[in-house]
C-alpha cells in the first residue's frame, strides 16, 4: 500500500469510525490558480451525512455537498490536478500528506489538534460581518459595483476574520453600555473602520473608536473617510503610543505595532484595566537584541531564521506571562493563514476575576530569561517602573 492510499485509508476509516474533524487541503499547484484552499467537515442535511466542501477562491467562496463516494472522488481530482497538501484532523492523530513537484507522496502523522468534533448543523454558515459597507469603497477594497478588487482579496478576508475574532470575544467579556476602544498603530485603518462599522452598525453597541497612528497623512486620509462615511464616534489622532494619554480604555488593540511598540500598547491597556487587549505582535528586535553570555552560543541560534522564530516565542510567552500576572487570561493563536504572512499570531489578554499566582509567575518569566540569555523585557521593565 503506498502513502496516499493508506491516507484514503486513513479518511474512510476516521469517518466509518466517527473520529473525523475536518480536512484542509493547501498549496496549489499553479500559484496562479484562482482556488487557494479547499476545507471539508461533516454535516447533515435531512438526517443524512454529508461531506461539505467549501472552495476558497481569490474573492469569493463556494460550498458543495457530497456522499463520502463523492467526496473521496472529488479530493482524488484535487490531489491529481490542483493542490499538493492534504491534512486529515481526526480525534486520535492529524495525517498529513505532500507531494513533491515530481507528484511522489510522504505522509506523516502528528498528535490530534483537535480534542472534539465540529458542529454538523448545516445551517450554520460563515457570516461575513464585513461585506456591503460603504468604507470598503473608499479604502480600496471594492468597486463602485461592489465586487471584491482581485489583489485586496486576501484583505477582505482579513477583515472578516478579524471581526469574527472580536464577535466571539465579545460575547464573553464585560463591558459598559459605552464603549471606549483605542486602537494603536492603525496605519491606514482597515480594521479600524470594519471594528466600528461592525460594531456600531450591525452589533447596534454604543462604541467610540480612536486610531492612534503616528503619520499625519495617514490620520487626515482616515479622518476624511469617516466622515464621508458619516462615522461620528470614529476618529483618528497622530501621536506616539507611548505618548497617548487615556485614563479609560476598555478595548485595547495593536495590531502590528512594530517591537516595542506592542509593549508600549500593552502597557497602556494594562495601566488602563482595559477588559480586553488585542494584540498582533511583530518585529520582535528587543529581546533578540538583548541576548547575552553562553546563550549566544545555543545551536539552535546559529541560524538567523531559527533564532528569530525563537525569540519571537520567548517574546510573546513573556508577554503572555505578564499579562496574567496583571490578572488577565491569555490566549495565543493564529489569527490568519501564515501563508499570507508571518505576522499571524494574535496574543489576547481578557480580565480575570481570579488573582494571580505572581511569585510562580515571576519563576517562570525569570527562568525563560536565564534559559535564552535574556537581560531584560521592555515590557517587564515599563510595567516596574509605571507599577511602583
Amino acid at each position: 500500500m503506498n502513502d496516499t492510499q493508506q491516507f484514503f485509508q486513513e479518511l474512510k476509516k476516521s469517518i466509518k469510525e466517527d473520529s473525523f474533524v475536518k480536512l484542509t487541503i493547501s498549496k496549489p499547484i499553479r500559484k496562479s490558480a484562482d482556488l487557494e484552499n479547499v476545507y471539508l467537515r461533516e454535516v447533515e442535511i435531512k438526517n443524512e451525512k454529508l461531506i461539505s466542501f467549501t472552495y476558497r477562491f481569490k474573492t469569493n467562496d463556494q460550498v458543495k455537498n457530497y456522499t463520502l463516494k463523492e467526496a473521496v472522488e472529488e479530493l482524488e481530482q484535487l490531489l491529481q490536478n490542483s493542490f499538493r497538501i492534504v491534512t486529515l484532523f481526526t480525534l486520535e492523530k492529524d495525517i498529513a500528506i505532500r507531494f513533491n513537484k515530481k507528484g511522489k507522496a510522504t505522509i506523516t502523522n502528528n498528535p490530534p489538534t483537535f480534542n472534539d468534533k465540529l458542529p454538523v448543523d448545516h445551517d450554520k454558515q460563515k457570516v461575513k460581518r464585513a461585506s456591503e459597507s460603504e468604507f470598503l469603497f473608499h479604502l480600496g477594497i471594492k468597486d463602485k459595483q461592489g465586487n471584491v478588487i482581485p489583489k485586496m482579496a486576501d484583505k477582505f478576508r482579513q477583515i472578516n476574520k478579524y471581526l469574527e475574532i472580536i464577535d466571539g470575544l465579545l460575547k464573553s467579556t464585560d463591558l459598559p453600555k459605552k464603549i471606549n476602544i483605542v486602537d494603536m498603530g492603525s496605519g491606514k485603518g482597515y480594521l479600524t473602520f470594519a471594528l466600528y462599522d461592525f460594531l456600531h452598525n450591525t452589533r447596534k453597541l454604543d462604541v467610540q473608536v480612536t486610531g492612534i497612528e503616528l503619520r499625519e497623512e495617514l490620520v487626515t486620509y482616515c479622518n476624511e473617510i469617516a466622515k464621508k462615511c458619516e462615522y461620528h464616534n470614529l476618529s483618528f489622532v497622530s501621536e506616539r503610543i507611548e505618548n497617548y494619554d487615556e485614563a479609560k480604555i476598555d478595548i485595547l488593540i495593536a495590531l502590528h505595532a512594530c517591537d516595542t511598540a506592542t509593549d508600549d500598547a500593552i502597557y497602556k491597556g494594562l495601566v488602563s484595566k482595559s477588559s480586553l487587549i488585542i494584540c498582533a505582535p511583530c518585529c520582535h528586535k528587543q529581546v533578540r537584541q538583548s541576548v547575552k553570555g553562553t546563550a549566544q552560543e545555543n545551536p539552535i541560534l546559529k541560524y538567523g531564521i531559527f533564532k528569530e522564530r525563537q525569540f519571537e516565542m520567548v517574546t510573546d510567552t513573556i508577554r503572555a506571562l505578564l499579562l496574567e500576572k496583571n490578572q488577565y487570561n491569555t490566549k495565543v493563536f493564529e489569527f490568519i493563514s501564515n501563508e499570507h504572512t508571518r505576522k499571524n499570531v494574535m496574543l489576547v489578554g481578557s480580565k480575570a476575576s481570579k488573582a494571580p499566582n505572581t511569585e510562580a509567575i515571576d519563576a517562570k518569566i525569570k527562568g525563560l530569561k536565564e534559559d535564552f540569555g535574556v537581560a531584560e523585557h521592555y515590557l517587564e521593565t515599563q510595567l516596574e517602573k509605571g507599577f511602583k
